[in-house]
């Protein structure tokens, strides 16, 4: 009589298979990095576009809730590990972005239509060819122009709140030695420190937005200067830095991404979160792959898990949005900008080497980053705008001609 194969010693004792707790744990690794890496960013985002403390508090709160509902379904519905995140690259936009004609009504128009542009990517294949004619080498350009200023946040407040500053730098740069993973939450829990030893010692204090997370609805309002110099330059950066890679990480695990339902599901959860402040949803880039790879269990067809928990991590996270903006907004002068540029040194750094990949065309996207970087602005429509224009004009003029022909060619061929 034929034995009976052996169990691994970790499952004799209950006679069963173990469930894997690692999609879980991944998934709520996910969820707080994803958040806490990036949430200063936000705030400071937001606040540059007129939002008040309460404001502000209510768009992380939207945008929270939006993101965590939109895991939920896609994992559930798809079984692939998709997992979604807040646009961080728009979010640096907006910080550098200033206020646009009408004010915060105005951003919330422009959020709102940055929301329809994503979903009809799902909706008109056409609008997905014509995102694709823009040059990858330029959107990154404009991206790292746009981020720059916000970059040098943690270096010009070295000179005037350097007591503050140092110890989150420090922080951050041991722990992008030893842990890089978890360097931007470990200096912003020393922020977080920092400031809470400011409170108790009377040198600051707190702010208005209140400790229970609370929506606040805004009634947007629509201007040719928000659409052209926010939601426009939102749409493009989301798509190029957030949905883009997003798609990229998941194929390099071997997943295909549900692209028109994510699409839907983003473009509707930013229609729907804008009016109470939230700027856009998309795709995760690089958290994607905490629930995408080894980490998230051996079983490829169980770490569709790690998304979904991280949905809930989203929602559980929510219900601290309110104390962390009031919190944070208790901050000296510079404190937040700088946690947010020492979350974005990465960022900057991939889109300047991906503008400047390519030998034989670099004078536009350089052109792009310096306009990017100026903060000009024209007719009340702000540089990021104005820099894809230039780089568009400076490409077209300075190509040679029957280049564009002879790559269709040889791609034909």
């Amino acid at each position: 009589m034929a034995k009976s194969p052996a169990l691994p010693k970790a499952h004799r004792a209950s006679g069963r298979p173990r469930l894997d707790s690692r999609p879980v744990v991944a998934g709520i690794v996910t969820a707080l990095v994803g958040f806490t890496s990036s949430f200063a960013v936000v705030l400071a985002g937001l606040r540059a576009v007129g939002a008040d403390p309460a404001q502000a508090a209510s768009g992380l709160l939207a945008l929270t809730l939006a993101v965590g509902l939109g895991v939920l379904w896609l994992s559930w519905r798809s079984k692939v590990p998709v997992t979604l995140a807040w646009s961080t690259p728009g979010a640096a936009l907006l910080a550098t972005s200033g206020l646009a004609d009408g004010g915060w009504p105005a951003a919330v128009g422009a959020f709102l239509a940055t929301g329809i542009l994503i979903a009809m990517t799902g909706l008109v294949p056409a609008l997905g060819r014509l995102m694709a004619r823009i040059p990858a080498t330029l959107a990154q350009a404009m991206l790292a122009g746009v981020l720059l200023q916000l970059c040098l946040a943690p270096f010009t407040a070295l000179g005037t709140v350097p007591l503050f500053v140092a110890p989150v730098i420090l922080c951050w740069l041991l722990m992008m030695k030893y842990a890089p993973r978890w360097s931007v939450p470990a200096a912003l829990l020393v922020a977080l420190v920092v400031i809470a030893a400011s409170l108790a010692t009377g040198g600051a204090s707190p702010g208005k937005a209140g400790i229970l997370p609370a929506l606040v609805w805004t009634a947007p309002t629509f201007t040719l200067e928000a659409m052209a110099g926010i939601a426009l330059p939102l749409f493009v950066v989301t798509m190029a830095s957030q949905n883009v890679p997003g798609v990229a990480v998941l194929r390099s695990f071997d997943y295909h991404t549900p692209w028109r339902a994510a699409m839907l599901v983003t473009g509707a959860g930013t229609v729907l979160s804008a009016p109470f402040g939230a700027h856009a949803i998309n795709l995760a880039a690089l958290s994607a792959a905490l629930a995408a790879g080894e980490e998230a269990g051996p079983d490829r067809s169980r770490r569709w898990v790690a998304g979904f928990t991280s949905g809930i991590a989203y929602l559980v996270l929510a219900a601290f949005s309110a104390a962390l903006v009031t919190l944070a907004t208790a901050a000296p002068p510079g404190m937040l900008e700088a946690v947010a540029g020492l979350a974005l040194l990465g960022t900057l750094a991939g889109s300047v080497s991906a503008a400047l990949s390519d030998p034989g065309d670099r004078m536009a996207p350089a052109v792009t980053f310096l306009m990017a970087a100026s903060g000009l602005a024209f007719f009340g429509i702000g540089s990021a705008f104005w820099a894809l224009a230039a780089g568009l004009l400076v490409r077209r003029l300075l190509r040679p001609r029957g280049t564009t022909a002879a790559r269709g060619t040889a791609a034909q061929g």
